[in-house]
């Protein structure tokens, strides 16, 4: 009885460590080919950026402001709101990189630093991974960069700001990333040894998104297929994490899913898709492509998930608004100066849909609406004559997936919180 009593405690421990370590996993690979990869909110409580002091509020104010000032200053890829942990070299070296869709390059902080920013995590240092190599001059890589400059060792070296004071300089290399418990070797980034901006000292550097060859989209979709796929969970959620997949498996197909076409822009980073109108209930409002900061007809607006609201021209903006209250029953309040607010007994009920080419997607007022401390809810649209964006609040809970080999977006209306 004892031997078997032991046997029985062996199994149920082994089990136990098998759970847990499956639950430690950042990354799974499929025996399709694809990579599903957690992306977590910086306000979450599993971010390392996340500061318990602050109240929910506080949060979404954050990201509000993170948005604004993000396309006021052009690109400001710091104030991102999701990150995805991983690890460079070998031995690995954890970074915490920040999301950013504006831009290609995947960068960190790297020992020497003379010109770096404060972060809590340490410096990588590049004398003590024995898988890391500076790419010469003569790569296309470094050919794409500009300028490029040489050091006296030939080795290609870097400068990509972003952007106001902030930039990035030091060494294009390569290295092994790892995710949890995947092994990428090879991957091209830049290892910064002078830094500046209003980066976050829990942060280590970037990792860029767009449609770059440097970006870890293009890098890894080199690979597992040019799909990638992604589910943003609200900040009411705060102990959920959001997925990234990238691969065969990032399909979004199935009942109430749209499509439209990605608009891609020669040697631009930009996702771009085309808006023709928005409709507020059964009030439709073409949106006028002279509006538009391209100038554009095809591709007028910019999705991306580093700015939370969506952001539209002044005038089309002003449309909205009147739209809006003539679809809700009660009077706006008038202490909260240019925002659109009610108050925390107004029914909020009404329905926004974007019309794309192609695809109607329908925004909840989750999507569209934003609660205060006070009880007020105010409008989550922004005027901005600079730039257009469908930022990350219209995206939550959908599955959004981008085909870049038939150029296409899709949006499904899906609950993020729950497993795929």
């Amino acid at each position: 009885m004892a031997n078997h009593f032991n046997f029985l405690s062996i199994i149920l421990i082994l089990a136990i460590i098998f759970i847990i370590s499956l639950s430690n996993l950042d990354v799974i690979e499929s025996s399709n080919g694809s990579l599903t990869i957690d992306l977590i909110h910086r306000d979450s409580p599993f971010s390392p950026l996340y500061n318990p002091s602050e109240t929910s509020w506080q949060h979404w104010q954050k990201s509000f402001l993170r948005g604004i000032n993000h396309v006021a200053a052009d690109v400001l890829p710091d104030k991102g709101q999701y990150l995805v942990k991983f690890s460079i070299g070998t031995p690995p070296v954890e970074v915490h990189g920040i999301l950013d869709a504006g831009s290609d390059l995947i960068w960190t902080q790297c020992a020497p630093c003379p010109g770096c920013y404060k972060q809590i995590l340490p410096l990588f240092d590049p004398t003590k991974s024995s898988t890391y190599k500076d790419l010469p001059c003569q790569n296309k890589m470094c050919e794409e960069l500009s300028p490029n400059p040489c050091s006296r060792s030939k080795n290609c070296q870097y400068g990509y700001g972003y952007g106001g004071a902030q930039y990035t300089k030091g060494n294009l290399a390569t290295d092994t990333f790892t995710f949890g418990s995947l092994s990428l070797p090879n991957k091209v980034f830049g290892c910064g040894h002078n830094n500046s901006g209003t980066f976050d000292e829990r942060g280590t550097g970037i990792v860029g998104l767009g449609l770059g060859s440097m970006s870890m989209i293009t890098q890894l979709t080199s690979t597992y297929g040019f799909k990638f796929s992604y589910c943003l969970v609200p900040l009411s959620a705060p102990t959920v994490t959001s997925k990234l997949t990238i691969g065969n498996e990032a399909v979004v197909s199935g009942s109430g899913t749209v499509s439209t076409p990605l608009v891609v822009k020669p040697k631009d980073t930009f996702y771009y898709v085309t808006l023709q109108a928005m409709s507020v209930g059964n009030t439709r409002l073409p949106y006028d492509h002279a509006l538009s900061p391209n100038g554009s007809k095809e591709g007028n607006l910019i999705i991306d998930t580093g700015v939370p609201p969506i952001l539209i021209p002044t005038q089309f903006y002003n449309q909205m608004v009147v739209a809006v209250k003539g679809a809700i029953s009660g009077q706006p309040l008038t202490n909260k100066g240019t925002q659109l607010c009610y108050s925390s007994n107004t029914k909020i009920d009404v329905t926004i849909t974007a019309h794309f080419t192609g695809a109607d997607v329908q925004l909840k007022p989750e999507n569209t609406f934003v609660s205060t401390p006070d009880g007020s809810v105010c409008f989550a649209m922004n005027p901005d004559n600079n730039i257009a964006i469908f930022g990350n609040f219209a995206q939550m809970n959908f599955l959004i997936g981008y085909d870049l080999a038939n150029k296409m977006l899709f949006f499904k209306p899906t609950d993020c919180t729950k497993p795929q």
